[in-house]
C-alpha cells in the first residue's frame, strides 16, 4: 500500500473517529448509572434506568409528543406553500417578481435573534402565545424563504416542454403538476423537508420565548434543560435525553433520503 492511501486512510478515521466519538460518549454516558461521577469509554454501571427517569418522572415523553406535532405540522405546511411559491416565482411573470425574490433571499440573512421580538409581537396579537400553534406559525415563517429559494431552482430546470406537452394531451393543470412536475422537483421538496423538521426539532430560543411557563406544551429543546441544575446537573439523564432526541432526526432522514435519491431519476423523459 502506498504511503499516500496510508495518509488518506488516517485522515478519513480521524475524521470519523473526531465525528463520531460525541455520539458514542452520549450513549456510554446514557447507559451508566456512575454517569458524571467517573469517565469511562464503556459503562461502568449498564443501566437503564436513565431512559426509564427520563420518558416518565422527566416527562420527556410529553416533550417528545409536542416536539413530533410541531416538526410534522412544519414540514407539511412550509413545503406546501414553498412549493406553490416556488411554481409562482419560477412560471409566472407579475410585476415585482424580481423583488420578491430579492426580499426571500434578504430574509435569509437576518440573525434570527434579531426576528425574536418582532415574531413575539406578532404571535401574542395572534393570542397563539404559550400554544403549539404559535410555535408552528413562527417555525414555518423561518423555514419558507430556504424552502422557495431552494424549490425555484428545481422548478425552473423542469422543461416547460414537458408542461406544454401534458396540456396537448388534455391534462389539466391540476394532473400536470401531479404526473409531471411534482416528480421532478421531489430532489427539492425532500431537501426542504429535511431543514425544515431539523430547524423545527432543534430550535431553542423561540420555543422558550414564545411558550413560557406553559410546561405541558415544551418541546425536547426546552424540556432538556430541566435536567440541568443551578449547582450540578444530572448527566446521566441529560444524557438520555440527548440520545433520544437525536433518534427522531436520523429515523427521519433515513426515511426520506431514499426518496432524495430516487426522485433524482423519477420523471425521466424516455425516448
Amino acid at each position: 500500500m502506498r504511503p499516500g492511501q496510508v495518509g488518506k486512510g488516517l485522515a478519513v478515521a480521524g475524521l470519523l473517529f473526531f465525528t463520531l466519538f460525541p455520539a458514542y460518549w452520549m450513549l456510554v454516558s446514557a447507559l451508566d448509572a456512575k454517569a458524571g461521577a467517573s469517565t469511562s469509554f464503556v459503562p461502568a454501571d449498564f443501566t437503564l434506568d436513565n431512559f426509564r427517569f427520563v420518558l416518565t418522572d422527566g416527562g420527556f415523553a410529553t416533550f417528545l409528543r409536542n416536539s413530533l406535532l410541531v416538526a410534522l405540522a412544519t414540514v407539511l405546511v412550509s413545503s406546501f406553500l414553498a412549493l406553490l411559491a416556488s411554481v409562482a416565482v419560477a412560471r409566472f411573470r407579475f410585476r415585482l417578481r424580481t423583488q420578491v425574490l430579492l426580499l426571500v433571499l434578504v430574509v435569509q440573512m437576518v440573525p434570527l435573534e434579531a426576528l425574536v421580538i418582532p415574531l413575539f409581537v406578532q404571535v401574542r396579537d395572534l393570542g397563539l402565545l404559550g400554544q403549539l400553534s404559535g410555535l408552528i406559525v413562527v417555525y414555518v415563517a423561518l423555514a419558507l424563504p430556504f424552502g422557495i429559494w431552494m424549490l425555484r431552482g428545481f422548478v425552473a430546470a423542469v422543461p416547460v416542454e414537458l408542461e406544454e406537452a401534458a396540456y396537448l394531451d388534455g391534462a389539466s393543470w391540476g394532473r400536470m403538476f401531479r404526473s409531471i412536475l411534482l416528480p421532478l422537483v421531489a430532489p427539492g421538496l425532500v431537501a426542504t423537508s429535511i431543514f425544515s423538521f431539523i430547524t423545527a426539532w432543534n430550535e431553542f430560543v423561540f420555543a422558550l420565548t414564545l411558550l413560557g411557563g406553559e410546561e405541558q406544551n415544551y418541546t425536547v429543546a426546552i424540556g432538556l434543560r430541566s435536567f440541568f441544575g443551578q449547582h450540578s446537573n444530572d448527566w446521566g439523564s441529560i444524557m438520555a435525553a440527548s440520545t433520544i432526541i437525536t433518534v427522531p432526526v436520523m429515523v427521519f432522514f433515513i426515511l426520506v433520503q431514499r426518496r432524495l435519491a430516487g426522485g433524482l431519476t423519477a420523471g425521466a423523459v424516455k425516448g
